[in-house]
Order: C-alpha cells, then structure tokens, then sequence
C-alpha cells in the first residue's frame, strides 16, 4: 500500500547504538530508486534524534545518494564526528543489501547573537494568491512517481520550453498535511524539477549528486497547510555538471531555506 504521508514515509527506528532502521514505501520513486528528497528526509530524521540537546537544531545538511534506492527496508547508521560547545557534526550512511547507497552530514547547532541577522535576497514577486494559481498534474506517467504526493503550482518559464534562461518557480506543498520539520522542508527543496529544463527542448535525464540545504526559519512556525514559494537559477555549468541554486519563501515574503544542487547531465 502507498503511504502518502511524507512524515510517515521517512520515519526512522531507532534500533540502539546509533543504527536506525526506515522502511521506505513504495510510490515515492524518482526514475529507478526513492526520491531523493525522502531519502535524504530519512536521514535527517536519524541525525537529529541522535543529538540529546533539544536546543541544537539542523543548521546545515550536506548529502549525496549514490545509487538508487528502493522501496523496503533501509538500514541507517549514525556517528558523531564531533561535539562542540554549542555545535555538533553527525555523519550517517543509508545501506541496502550490504551497498551504502546514501550519505548525509549534518551541523546541529544552538541559536547565537540575533544581531548579525539578514537577508539580502530580494523576495520573489508571487503574482497574487496562491490559490488562484493552477495545479499542474504532474504525477505517473507523465512525471515521477513521488509527485502523485506533492502539489504543484508553477508561475514563469516553463520546463522545456527551449527558453533562453534557465528557471524554475512557483508553489509546492504535501497534497496530504502533514506538521512541517526539517525533513519536510528538505523535501519540500527538491520537489521542483532542475531549472536547466526551461533551457532544454525536451526531457533529458538529469540526476543530482551533490545537496546542501540550509533552514533559516524555524519550521513550527509555518502554516502546514500554505504552500511555500520556490524559486531556482542555474547560474552555471562545465562538463556535463549544473549548479543550481534554490530558495523557499512563503507568501509573507520571509526567507524559508537555501538548497544549492550539482545536477550530472546523463545525456
């Protein structure tokens, strides 16, 4: 059966001595292997429950997935590569079948002086409302499987429209509510396709090898049930690698999250 809760889909057991377990469910792919927004969702859930300190928080996560993924059962490993007064670094690794097929680490740290605060970013122009913007159906066969879960509402340059810049923009939230933390928002970050498609005439494969995410708000409090705004570049690319660089803001204009990705152009 498909889950379609993304908080239950990326829940982790703890199995003692810094090993977790997650059983991922079928209907959250992305080509041939899980979503890599619940893969490294998962592992985001396992490094914060391995940190005692309740005041650390994700600050940063880091992360690759090395190969696909599959529905079922995953084992996690965590270790803390070190812990500092008022910051620690985990590092944890996603096996199946005896491969590590995932990695992730992560900074958890306590909140410092408010006084250096900003954001120099200049908030997207959302156009109106949000709900008067149209769900695209983006879901099998015409999309990944993963986003029969996710609803989409795209503004701006449309994918593989032979544009003459790269982009990619508009709402995105769980078709299902779910509360939102910080595994919910790294997905939320990798939901949207790579903004290099506004550039290309048709589909090309594309596969991300290289995640940063980095929060900016605290994610209790957000409203669940408003989508958020994202908004991608791809400012650059050489040898068949693009970087991208992604934001999430709600409609107040607030700053949610940075997500900077290297996408592989396969061919």
């Amino acid at each position: 059966m498909v889950n379609d809760d993304f908080s239950v889909a990326s829940a982790v057991r703890s199995r003692g001595d810094g090993r977790f377990e997650a059983n991922l469910p079928d209907g959250w792919q992305q080509g041939r292997g899980a979503f890599g927004g619940l893969v490294l969702g998962a592992l985001a859930r396992a490094l914060m429950a391995s940190e005692d300190d309740a005041a650390r928080t994700l600050r940063a996560l880091t992360g690759e997935v090395f190969g696909p993924v599959q529905p079922g059962i995953a084992d996690v490993e965590v270790r803390a590569l070190r812990r500092g007064n008022g910051m620690s670094t985990w590092e944890a690794w996603l096996s199946q079948e005896g491969e590590v097929r995932a990695r992730a680490t992560t900074i958890l740290g306590r909140s410092r002086a408010v006084d250096t605060d900003a954001v120099e970013l200049t908030a997207p122009d959302v156009g109106g409302p949000w709900h008067a913007v149209a769900v695209a159906p983006i879901a099998p066969p015409f999309g990944p499987a993963f986003a029969d879960h996710v609803e989409f509402r795209p503004r701006g340059v449309a994918p593989f429209s032979s544009a003459w810049r790269s982009g990619a923009e508009g709402w995105v939230r769980f078709k299902r509510t779910v509360p939102l933390g910080m595994p919910e928002l790294v997905a939320l970050a990798d939901a949207y396709w790579p903004a290099r498609f506004a550039r290309e005439a048709g589909p090309r494969p594309m596969a991300t090898v290289a995640f940063t995410f980095e929060p900016l708000v605290d994610p209790a409090t957000l409203d669940p049930a408003e989508p958020l705004y994202h908004r991608a570049t791809s400012p650059a690319s050489s040898g068949g690698h693009a970087v991208e660089l992604r934001e999430l803001w709600t409609a107040r204009g607030e700053l949610v999250a940075l997500n900077q990705q290297t996408f592989a152009v396969i061919r």
